[in-house]
């Protein structure tokens, strides 16, 4: 058996990271690795809040209260937006917030949508009612992963999938919606094929735009801004189904678009 005398010695410096529990991470400065201590507090504050709204929004449909769930899934999208962004501003990425990130992600974007609909509609169908939903959940696991190892390596146009957000918010866009109707029947078989289907469509090969190519900085027409006023107007009258059909058109754009490529495509032979 060995005892701690068998044990190797550790220098000062790295003992020092052991008991400070400090994360030590090699970044490329002038050509030369450079090891930095600690990490960068906004952009994972940010991410830390989004990962607080996605496990209220578990809580809250646990306790029945499935308007404020898909709220907070919302809340979520728009903070996991803000993370990577600050970052980038402030020159403040890191390879643990890229990783802190994407588990943050599973939660508030694959655990909480699913179980959300669960809750409130699929609890009913027994073995069904979980099937369809642990499908989501390992869609968007699978999603994730697949997304950070194919970063750099597609056009960064298109997503490869359904985008975990996107999915999250048709799912957490439908309960919101239809909170207040009794989650049986016609709306229940509703609840299956979309929360299956975001599933599967997360790990599809079907591309999605990303919008990453728009250019936000450049002169628009005046009428452009009359156009974001118009939008946020209409939104504000019926949040939940607004964004619902939003999302779900979007859902729908990549089979679509997929759909007419295959017959535009000219036969061979």
């Amino acid at each position: 058996m060995s005892s701690e005398k068998d044990m190797p010695e550790l220098s000062d410096k790295h003992d020092t990271d052991i008991v400070a529990g400090e994360v030590v991470e090699e970044e490329l400065v002038g050509g030369s690795k450079v090891r930095r201590k600690g990490i960068y507090l906004l952009p994972n504050a940010l991410t830390t809040a989004s990962l607080f709204s996605g496990f209220y929004a578990i809580v809250s449909a646990a306790n029945g209260m499935f308007e404020n769930a898909a709220i907070a899934i919302f809340v979520s999208m728009v903070l996991d937006g803000l993370d990577g962004r600050v970052a980038r501003l402030t020159n403040t990425q890191s390879k643990f917030g890229e990783e802190y990130d994407s588990l943050a992600d599973m939660v508030a974007f694959g655990v909480a949508p699913g179980l959300v609909a669960f809750f409130w509609s699929l609890n009913h169908l027994d073995q069904l009612g979980w099937a369809v939903t642990f499908i989501y959940v390992a869609g968007a696991a699978l999603r994730l992963a697949r997304f950070n190892t194919q970063i750099g390596s597609v056009d960064k146009k298109y997503f490869v999938g359904l985008p975990s957000p996107a999915a999250a918010a048709v799912v957490a866009g439908l309960v919101w919606c239809f909170h207040d109707f009794e989650p049986t029947g016609w709306l229940t078989v509703l609840t299956l094929l979309l929360v299956g289907g975001t599933g599967v469509l997360m790990v599809s090969n079907i591309l999605y735009r990303s919008f990453k190519d728009l250019d936000l900085r450049g002169r628009v027409p005046f009428a452009a801004i009359l156009a974001v006023v118009l939008a946020f107007v209409v939104i504000a009258l019926d949040p939940g189904t607004v964004l619902f059909v939003l999302f779900f058109a979007y859902a729908l754009s990549g089979p679509v678009r997929a759909a007419v490529r295959k017959v535009k495509r000219p036969a061979v032979g």
